[in-house]
């Protein structure tokens, strides 16, 4: 099955603040819009992202203030190697809150939050546009059925891994993959804490080539029937890990003029 990460999905209370917020800091651009019946979708990235690239999705419900539960954890993005201090210093005075340095993080990795309190960890790379998605954040209760699940389901490989004195983080993503795609971490913590999901973070977007047909083939692996092909006019799908972390499904056109099937 390919399987490449299309998109992570956020909601945001106020569109506007959201978009001026990634699109001044992390430079993004606009990749596509979607105006709905009481709600918006936006696709963002930078502007010279890879082919096979992740996008942030942000998505607003009219009136809504979506919470941030922790079964979810951040977002991930690249600076070369070197000038992860400087980038962050430059975070600091747009006016970015200061929420993690280089220094409290040993100088390796550092995070800040958005307007809505997502966290968005900053890592150097030798590889990736500035500010593209490295990778996100989840965290399991059950590390072994995480890694199953992925491992069975969508056939993606380890590609590393940390286990430490009280938690471990795993790093999976599909077979042959280029460093530029995004790549998923999955986070277990050995105390065996519970997680709210909350609604501020939605969905990881899975990218297939035959949608009803890798649909079926999720489906005899015995992964969850949340919202198939059928019930969504064969646009897109979604299924669910073992902790309820929500997976859309997507082909897409490369000589559509949207990147919305609808």
């Amino acid at each position: 099955m390919d399987g490449t990460l299309d998109h992570v999905m956020i909601r945001v209370a106020d569109l506007e603040e959201s978009l001026d917020w990634y699109q001044s800091h992390f430079d993004y651009e606009e990749k596509g819009r979607h105006e709905g019946d009481g709600f918006t979708i936006v696709y963002l990235g930078p502007a010279d992202m890879h082919e096979d690239g992740a996008m942030l999705e942000i998505t607003h419900n009219e009136g809504e203030t979506p919470e941030i539960g922790d079964a979810w954890g951040h977002i991930a993005v690249r600076v070369p190697e070197g000038e992860l201090e400087a980038a962050y210093e430059g975070l600091m005075d747009e006016g970015v809150e200061d929420y993690r340095d280089p220094e409290s993080c040993g100088g390796r990795y550092a995070f800040v939050t958005d307007p809505d309190g997502h966290e968005v960890e900053i890592v150097q790379r030798d590889h990736g546009a500035r500010w593209s998605i490295d990778h996100t954040m989840m965290r399991v209760e059950d590390a072994d059925a995480a890694l199953g699940f992925w491992r069975r389901k969508f056939e993606y490989e380890e590609l590393g891994r940390w286990e430490a004195d009280t938690f471990a983080n795993y790093f999976l993503a599909p077979e042959d993959a280029a460093q530029e795609e995004m790549a998923l971490e999955l986070t277990y913590n050995y105390d065996g804490r519970t997680y709210t999901m909350g609604d501020g973070w939605g969905h990881l977007c899975v990218r297939v080539d035959d949608l009803n047909g890798d649909w079926e083939t999720l489906m005899e692996r015995e992964a969850e029937d949340y919202r198939d092909p059928a019930s969504n006019d064969d646009l897109y799908a979604f299924t669910t890990d073992q902790d309820g972390h929500e997976i859309e499904l997507i082909e897409r056109d490369s000589d559509a003029d949207s990147l919305f099937p609808f």
